[in-house]
């Protein structure tokens, strides 16, 4: 006879009806189909396609310039391209995928299906990787290409014109500013297009940058002002939602000084004493500008969003922000004596490397583990990138030091593209296919 005490049964715990059949029937292999079944699939897919592929490409001329084994050569300066691919490219299609997908619950609206938008998307995809091609081979391929991008940029801008007007919702302020970023984008773009017929490459590169602050980042400050109280008061609850409406005019004025700040310099007005004196005036209202972000970055949990990963990384980003302002005004000040700004290249590249960068990562992250079904956390490996991110602005703005050597913006390639070959592959990975719980979309 056993001495044991028999063993008690536990009740099975029973999961919800169909719960199990519908994980069952999860697909979990990759197809091209299944990018049509959301917008930010389809979006989000083309972008990180660019992406991986726009800085794999400029971290090769960087090779190339360092030891010349690959004997590129060009048709278009490489730094318009990379300029004109990094402003223009990737980062529309992501906005894409963000607009379709929460613009239509701001404004109230039917979403649009993923297969309304694929013709827009495509073209700006495919006339990017003409524009990268024809800058190697041939002016007029590069031009066809920036041709089809701006014909897929501007159907999108009226796509998304078409969604505010339907809207009957009583706030549509954020929707219109960022349509009106959207016009200024593409009327950006056709001027670089034209600058480009008419071998024009200073009015060209003015208008990338026009672009990039009348557009991009209207774009981006516009979403985090709308965003990113609400993402930190609903992670940290003692962090309450506070965006008044003036904060937003603060950010856009201040985006608006610097895409008009591009011609006043590109006229040649500024020159001799004149010149000096518009640095000193643009170099403080840069400082002053970065100390309302830095600010306004307290004002909004910085260091109570801290403790969570992917909330770190939406107010970190922000924060590059206010420290590019800073840095741009430090370096007109510092540039009074010579004339020229000290570190403009450096407050650029943390603008578009650390800020637009880093933002990026952290709401395409945060929008790609949601609509996947998956937990909104920051795992391992996506914090592991984003701090290689940080590393590699860093890099950038030391290889705009005076007397810094190409090895540090070498090092700043590479180490970009690795980033985002890494994290582009894993979240390309996951547009294909269904979500892991089951549920459209």
């Amino acid at each position: 006879m056993s001495l044991r005490a028999p063993i008690p049964i536990q009740p099975v715990a029973r999961a919800a009806p169909g719960a199990a059949t519908r994980l069952l029937d999860v697909d979990p292999a990759w197809r091209w189909r299944n990018l049509l079944m959301a917008p930010h699939r389809l979006g989000f897919f083309l972008a990180v396609t660019v992406l991986v592929g726009a800085s794999a490409w400029w971290a090769l001329v960087q090779v190339d310039r360092a030891s010349g084994l690959a004997g590129l050569s060009y048709a278009v300066s490489p730094s318009l391209v990379h300029a004109t691919a990094m402003s223009f490219g990737f980062i529309p299609l992501f906005f894409s995928g963000f607009l379709f997908t929460a613009g239509p619950k701001w404004l109230g609206v039917r979403a649009l299906e993923a297969a309304q938008l694929r013709a827009p998307l495509v073209l700006q995809a495919a006339g990017w990787g003409l524009w990268v091609l024809g800058g190697h081979i041939h002016v007029g391929l590069a031009g066809a290409g920036l041709a089809c991008a701006a014909v897929g940029l501007g159907w999108m801008v009226v796509l998304f014109w078409r969604l505010v007007a339907a809207s009957t919702a009583e706030d549509r302020l954020h929707a219109k500013v960022i349509g009106v970023g959207g016009v200024v984008g593409w009327f950006s773009l056709a001027g670089a297009g034209l600058a480009l017929l008419l071998d024009a490459p200073l009015v060209g590169r003015a208008c990338v940058l026009t672009g990039l602050w009348g557009f991009v980042v209207v774009t981006y400050v516009t979403v985090a002002h709308r965003m990113i109280p609400f993402f930190t008061s609903s992670a940290v609850p003692m962090v309450a939602v506070w965006r008044p409406f003036w904060v937003l005019w603060v950010l856009l004025a201040a985006a608006a000084m610097e895409a008009v700040a591009v011609w006043v310099e590109l006229s040649g007005w500024t020159s001799g004493d004149a010149g000096r004196a518009w640095m000193l005036l643009r170099g403080l209202l840069e400082l002053a500008a970065g100390g309302v972000v830095l600010w306004l970055a307290v004002a909004w949990g910085l260091v109570q969003s801290l403790k969570i990963r992917l909330l770190a990384m939406l107010h970190i980003g922000f924060v590059w922000l206010g420290l590019a302002f800073v840095l741009g005004g430090a370096s007109q000040l510092l540039g009074l004596a010579s004339g020229v700004p000290a570190l403009a290249m450096g407050a650029l590249h943390a603008l578009s490397m650390g800020c637009l960068g880093s933002l990026m990562l952290a709401m395409v992250t945060r929008v790609s583990c949601g609509h996947s079904g998956r937990a909104l956390v920051a795992d391992n490996l996506v914090w592991g990138l984003f701090w290689g991110l940080q590393l590699a602005t860093l890099l950038r703005i030391a290889g705009a030091l005076p007397g810094a050597g190409a090895g540090w913006v070498l090092a700043a390639a590479l180490l970009w593209a690795a980033v985002m070959a890494v994290w582009g592959a894993r979240y390309g990975s996951w547009y294909g296919r269904l979500r892991v719980d089951g549920k459209p979309g």
